[in-house]
């Protein structure tokens, strides 16, 4: 114990003189020699997992310190050098046995001669106050090599005192918070405010994005007045919201312990540091304390044109249902992130055309400048052969997780030029609006680009070229939700004729409540009750629903409630249908709606009691604590049994974030001639029509027409089958998130997660005039994969985690109505098909001489096919999951 006690007194008088003697931080005696241990430790699991189950490893060595000047004006001015030895490399906790990657192997052999050589070179450490303000190493020492050193010294900077600064260490410029009490100082470094350029993007919206929880923690502990030990621990947790089960933690730990000290070197003399530091090795050189990045070399790999060709069959239009297409774009999009646009722009020219959509959609994806300066090349919007690769070149902009200023400014160039079809120049229009949108969100409102575009639209509406633009650039606007778009809007709405009146409802309806605001509600009101002028069912219904869904006063409630039974036949069951599924559903409006239903003169029978065929409902899909999935469905008809509108969403909720998963608008007007039908006020001069209108995760796709006009009704109905129309087929990126992290033990983390969906979403609408029966179909058939991949590289080790979820599910709307007679005959179904669900997980250690340990497991579920409800009040059905098939685990294999 007495020489314990001895050890104790010597260790680090820096730290002694420092409690006692500074009130700043650490300083060391003269002419001693410091002998200490040092390990830093990496563990990264699933999250939930034991330490023993994770995989990592551990850096262990000895140290030896020393002082080798001081200030002769200030004690606190010190410079002093830092040698590591002993270096040894091993498991982190885990019992591997024979199976360790490390067994058997020198340091030499594991971290490479010269890295060796390199990581057991001197440092030294100017402190000043506590706080290293120069960091001296060799210059072109490897990156990580040096990280290591950093993460070291990093540990040599601390205060004594209580409170809260900035500091710059190895994870660069960071808020820090010091609690100095007797036994110890406690230092909690605020890890989301460090300013350190790192390479990284996420995608903006919560529900489709990553959450996150680093931590980091650093003890000094204190004995009798002196500092004894030195204990750190930096955690990083991230989960996927969407996908609760893909989660991961890497904790990392730093240890610094006095062992002995003896007689050490007389300081060497001078008043200025920089002399000392020559007088020691010129070769010294100053070098930032921040991290620096680790760029990982793939040893081995596969080259682009390569990967392509190993997954390009899973890619072919017959396999996109199926879980591996999602799971070899998500792969090909990784690799396309490190190609050259040489590379990229070869394959394109030399693919056949049955794959080429789906080369696009990855291409733009990738989202780097070399894939758009290729898909750009490749692409000729002039000719008419490509119009299908134009489509989705397009709509994968639409889709783009971190869209940049320069993927704007290329689409606008080329709505300035001229095109082969005129719908592309249109989606063209669509898609610029969804990109403003996604720039605002990440605070690029300001961006040049982006005002340009923001003009473009607006005047586009103020001052149309020609009157058929005026569609597009509503439709523009329904993705960039512009609120200064909001007077524009109110004008189309309520003085507009039929089609763009409903379209600029609709668009009213996308904006968030906070937009909604008196001036639009007494807009909105006009029209529902048609004080200035009479309007289509669809667009009164429309004007009621944003009403209702944004905070209705009493009045407004009151009124709509009043005009039920004043209504067209259907309109008036349409409406009430709506009321009733807001107060089943127990939407935010049920409150306003229950105190106006006190009333007995609102509250009645006969205006309760209208009959009618037009329906809305929402339910769920699935339900959890944390999440909810639903749909809602509403079914306007005409007076006559035809189908006005049908209008199918489906929502995913995570805590107060939504995101529009789909809609799909079915709409149909001008045919009560066809079966001699009288038809509703204010539609008496419609033209036959009947289109599909899409919206997918949130961005408005261009509408798709079934017919326009008598003539071309008439000759699909004699010439077309009952064959669907796609309305939107590829694959999408779903969730992006790539995140370099500098952990502060020197070590570099890096995390890959990516969320893919290969879709196919196709409607049709079937007419027969011989059977008066009408028949409308929605099909929706989706496999979704959800990847991540987080590995530690010291750059001679890496640990890494690989996580995936994969489904394929599919959700079809069937309404068939007869009207040969009235009451017509309504039949709605919406099945929800059998989805399996696959979840993997493989965990590894990997030399970079190519030895590793991999430890694997798999899980299988099934959710069983259940048809929805869509008028009955009981959705339990919906809630049939297999059991469980038990996990498959293979761990300690070779690779």
């Amino acid at each position: 114990m007495i020489h314990l006690a001895v050890l104790f007194l010597c260790f680090f008088s820096s730290y002694s003189a420092s409690v006692k003697g500074h009130t700043t931080g650490l300083s060391l005696n003269n002419e001693r020699l410091y002998k200490l241990t040092y390990s830093t430790e990496v563990f990264l699991d699933g999250g939930k997992g034991k330490p023993q189950d994770s995989v990592g490893y551990r850096i262990s060595s000895d140290l030896d310190v020393m002082l080798l000047w001081r200030n002769p004006d200030g004690d606190d001015d010190q410079l002093i050098q830092v040698t590591i030895t002993a270096v040894s490399v091993e498991n982190a906790g885990q019992q591997r046995g024979d199976k360790s990657i490390f067994k058997g192997k020198s340091a030499a052999k594991i971290i490479g001669k010269d890295n060796l050589e390199a990581l057991q070179r001197p440092m030294l450490l100017h402190l000043v106050r506590g706080k290293v303000k120069e960091f001296y190493s060799y210059e072109n020492e490897p990156v990580g090599i040096e990280n290591l050193k950093r993460g070291l010294a990093s540990l040599f900077q601390m205060q004594l005192s209580s409170g809260t600064t900035n500091e710059v260490d190895i994870s660069g410029d960071c808020k820090v918070t010091y609690q100095a009490q007797q036994d110890k100082v406690v230092k909690i470094k605020a890890l989301d405010t460090c300013k350190i350029e790192r390479s990284g993007f996420t995608t903006a919206n919560q529900v489709l994005g990553v959450s996150s929880k680093a931590t980091s923690v650093t003890t000094y502990k204190i004995e009798d007045s002196f500092v004894t030990a030195v204990l750190a621990e930096e955690t990083r947790a991230f989960a996927v919201n969407f996908q609760q089960s893909m989660a991961g933690k890497i904790v990392s730990k730093q240890k610094l312990e006095l062992k002995t000290t003896e007689a050490g070197p007389r300081m060497v003399p001078g008043k200025q540091v920089s002399g000392v530091i020559k007088a020691v090795d010129s070769k010294y050189k100053a070098i930032p304390i921040v991290g620096q990045a680790l760029q990982s070399v793939c040893k081995g790999c596969p080259s682009l044109a390569e990967h392509w060709q190993s997954i390009r069959k899973h890619l072919e239009p017959d396999n996109l249902s199926n879980a591996e297409a999602a799971r070899s774009f998500l792969a090909f999009i990784r690799h396309l992130r490190t190609a050259r646009r040489e590379d990229i722009l070869q394959i394109l020219k030399a693919e056949k055309k049955e794959v080429l959509p789906q080369l696009v959609d990855a291409v733009t994806s990738a989202q780097t400048p070399d894939s758009l300066e290729a898909i750009l090349d490749f692409l000729d919007f002039k000719s008419d052969s490509s119009i299908i690769l134009q489509e989705r070149f397009l709509y994968a902009c639409g889709f783009a997780s971190h869209p940049d200023e320069e993927l704007l400014r290329a689409l606008l160039s080329k709505f300035k030029g001229s095109f082969a079809s005129n719908d592309i120049r249109e989606t063209v229009m669509i898609i610029i609006g969804a990109l403003v949108r996604k720039l605002c969100q990440n605070e690029g409102c300001k961006l040049k680009a982006v005002v340009e575009a923001k003009k473009l639209i607006l005047g586009g509406l103020e001052k149309p070229e020609k009157k058929e633009d005026t569609m597009m650039y509503l439709l523009a606007l329904k993705n960039a939700l512009l609120p200064e778009g909001i007077p524009l809007l109110l004008k189309y709405a309520e003085a507009g004729e039929g089609p763009v009146s409903h379209l600029a409802t609709t668009v009213l309806q996308r904006y968030d409540v906070s937009f909604i605001t008196d001036e639009v509600r007494k807009t909105l009101n006009r029209i529902y009750h048609q004080n200035h002028k009479v309007h289509e069912k669809t667009v009164r219904t429309t004007a009621a629903a944003v009403i209702l869904k944004n905070n209705p006063s009493y009045m407004d409630v009151k009124n709509i409630l009043l005009s039920i039974g004043e209504l067209p036949k259907e309109m008036n069951k349409y409406m009430l249908t709506i009321v009733q599924d807001i107060l089943r559903f127990e939407m935010p409006a049920s409150k306003t709606v229950r105190r106006v239903l006190k009333e007995m003169f609102v509250h009645n029978y006969d205006r309760f009691s209208k009959s009618g065929s037009s329906s809305a409902y929402t339910g769920y899909i699935e339900r959890s604590p944390h999440a909810a999935s639903t749909y809602s469905l509403d079914i306007l008809y005409s007076g006559s049994g035809i189908l006005r509108r049908s209008n199918l969403n489906v929502f995913q909720h995570i805590g107060k974030a939504e995101l529009h998963a789909s809609q799909v608008v079915i709409e149909a007007q001008g045919l009560e001639g066809l079966i001699a039908a009288t038809p509703d006020e204010g539609e008496e001069n419609l033209d036959s029509y009947a289109g599909m209108s899409p919206i997918l995760f949130d961005i408005q796709l261009r509408p798709v027409t079934f017919f326009n006009g008598y003539s071309d009704l008439m000759s699909k109905m004699l010439s077309a089958s009952s064959d669907p129309v796609s309305v939107v087929k590829g694959l999408i990126l779903l969730i992006d998130h790539s995140q370099d992290i500098q952990l502060q033990s020197g070590l570099k983390a890096n995390m890959e997660i990516q969320g893919g969906l290969a879709i196919d979403i196709s409607g049709s609408m079937e007419f027969s005039l011989w059977y008066r029966e009408s028949k409308t179909r929605v099909k929706n058939r989706v496999a979704v994969v959800i990847s991540s991949d987080v590995t530690v590289d010291s750059s001679f080790v890496k640990a890494g985690l690989e996580s995936s979820a994969e489904t394929e599910a599919g959700l079809e709307f069937i309404s068939t109505v007869q009207f040969s007679q009235y009451p017509f005959l309504v039949c709605m179904q919406m099945d929800r098909s059998e989805a399996p669900l696959r979840q993997f997980e493989t965990k590894y250690e990997r030399l970079s001489t190519g030895k590793g340990y991999v430890s694997r497991r798999r899980k299988e579920s099934l959710v069983a096919g259940c048809e929805l409800p869509l008028h009955q009040e009981n959705s339990d059905m919906c809630n049939v999951v297999f059991p469980p098939q038990p996990e498959s685990d293979n761990s300690g294999g070779w690779f």
